[in-house]
């Protein structure tokens, strides 16, 4: 079986697009159509119906009638409904993963697989504060008024998803809205809508009220009358600064709240004294998995100038032998771009790099031919002896491009490290602790990685500094972005 014809046999199971408000499908005032084309063949695969201003006016409607009810839904109520959730995301893995690789062609073996796993772990555990949430009596004499708070829900949040992990975006943002007591307006990616259709489909079968969770389908203009609606009440945004920019000013008319996990330009900073063994083949791994097309992955790798030489030659020898292919396939490691403009972008990016001389290429650097040709795809790249402050090293590439650095000192590596607006993620690979606490506070980053980890937890803070954002998703505080606190005194 081909390429072509393995994927068209897998696109039978994606759901219908189209808008999803108060329980039912929206089939009013569609603004246009996009027909979505697998990045893995260049073939159109569905056509979907994109929604307007109509349909954001009708889901905040519907989300603001479900909001008392939903609201009052006792927390205990609201726990089981996201466990169940989590269940019915594992029972149905493999066909969330498969359809987020005929979207965006997340690799099932490097990545899709991993992000349902992920979002069942998200949502379980946003589903254990929902009846936790807890409020304080405040310490006052006993002549003063009685003192103590209520956590209340913000009411109806706007979320506004990436295309690159959409599973794994819903996980993060959805449950701790809903667990704190908000409704939902959701808008994907235009061009990722299926993972959020399948998704609203199991929220519903785990007990989800209609309209406590409404999707619209829509373009940029969508997502602009969701930052600009009266009725929202907050917004939290994943995807690059540029958009969070107007979405901020839209908000800023009605002063509402934003939420936003923006780019990264991650760091790993490679010591001398570093276990090699354990940081070449994670260094060249971590960098490059779902092809590039993440935020918080350390696509610059600083590497001390002793172990420099081993260190390329190393992580080249790993990325060779990875696959570049169909996403569909377990041992690929590589699949294509979201789609031909993420190609062309890429594509430019690495011959600008070549042109300007901003590195010197050791890997990769074209398109693969044979059948991947007619696909989005772009060989695994990397490029060593890079100028630090190159387009390359400096701007987000959001592909399979890894810029390899030296450096002689710590402090050289830190300057370097903190040269980019970016401040997302950085990591660092040494045998010397007292390092590795001096850097985890001199690093410009929400995260620190040490000695091989990954860049976030579910019980922790996950979010950037600089450009990369504000707010944080990940444990208690990442449900305290949706709610409100209110003081309650009685004389």
């Amino acid at each position: 079986m081909t390429l072509i014809e393995r994927h068209k046999k897998a696109a039978e199971i994606l759901p219908v697009a189209g808008s999803l408000i108060g329980g039912e499908r929206y089939t009013s005032g569609a603004v246009g159509n996009f027909d979505h084309i697998n990045p893995a063949t260049g073939q159109a695969q569905a056509n979907i119906a994109l929604s307007g201003t109509d349909a954001v006016d009708a889901a905040v409607a519907a989300a603001r009638a479900a909001a008392p009810g939903w609201r009052n839904t006792s927390g205990a109520r609201r726990r089981e409904i996201l466990e169940k959730l989590a269940e019915l995301i594992i029972k149905n893995g493999e066909e969330l993963a498969t359809i987020s690789t005929l979207e965006n062609g997340a690799t099932m073996g490097f990545g899709a697989t991993r992000f349902v796993s992920m979002a069942a772990e998200w949502t379980r555990y946003y589903a254990g504060w929902a009846d936790k949430l807890d409020g304080l009596v405040v310490d006052t004499q006993r002549d003063e008024a009685f003192v103590y708070t209520i956590p209340e829900p913000f009411g109806v949040v706007g979320i506004i998803i990436t295309w690159n992990a959409p599973l794994l975006s819903l996980a993060m943002k959805t449950p701790p809205a809903l667990a704190a007591g908000n409704t939902v307006v959701l808008k994907p990616a235009e061009f990722t809508p299926f993972t959020s259709l399948r998704f609203l489909d199991l929220a519903k079968e785990a007990g989800l009220p209609d309209g406590v969770l409404n999707l619209v389908i829509g373009g940029p203009e969508t997502g602009a009358a969701i930052s600009a609606h009266a009725g929202i009440n907050k917004i939290s945004f994943t995807g690059g600064p540029s958009t969070a920019t107007k979405i901020m000013q839209s908000a800023a008319n009605n002063l509402v709240p934003v939420l936003f996990e923006l780019g990264g330009k991650g760091a790993n900073l490679v010591f001398d004294d570093a276990n090699l063994a354990e940081a070449i083949p994670y260094s060249a791994t971590f960098s490059l998995v779902n092809t590039g097309q993440g935020c918080a992955l350390p696509t610059r790798l600083l590497v001390q100038r002793g172990v420099y030489d081993a260190v390329v030659e190393g992580v080249t020898a790993v990325v060779s032998q990875y696959i570049t292919g169909d996403p569909l396939e377990m041992t690929t490691f590589a699949g294509p771009l979201v789609n031909d403009a993420a190609l062309q972008r890429v594509s430019g990016i690495i011959e600008k790099a070549k042109a300007e001389k901003a590195g010197r290429l050791v890997l990769g650097g074209n398109r693969p031919g044979g059948e991947l040709a007619d696909g989005f795809f772009v060989d695994t790249t990397i490029f060593a002896d890079v100028d630090p402050q190159s387009s390359l090293a400096q701007n987000e590439v959001f592909g399979p491009v890894l810029s390899i650095i030296p450096f002689d000192t710590e402090e050289e590596a830190v300057e370097i490290a903190n040269s980019t607006a970016y401040g997302l993620s950085n990591y660092v690979q040494t045998s010397d602790m007292r390092r590795a606490r001096r850097l985890a506070r001199d690093l410009h980053s929400g995260t620190v990685g040490i000695n091989g980890t990954g860049n976030m937890h579910v019980g922790a803070p996950f979010g950037g500094v600089g450009i990369s954002g504000f707010g944080r998703e990940g444990g208690r505080e990442g449900v305290m972005e949706f709610v409100s606190t209110k003081t309650v005194l009685i004389g």
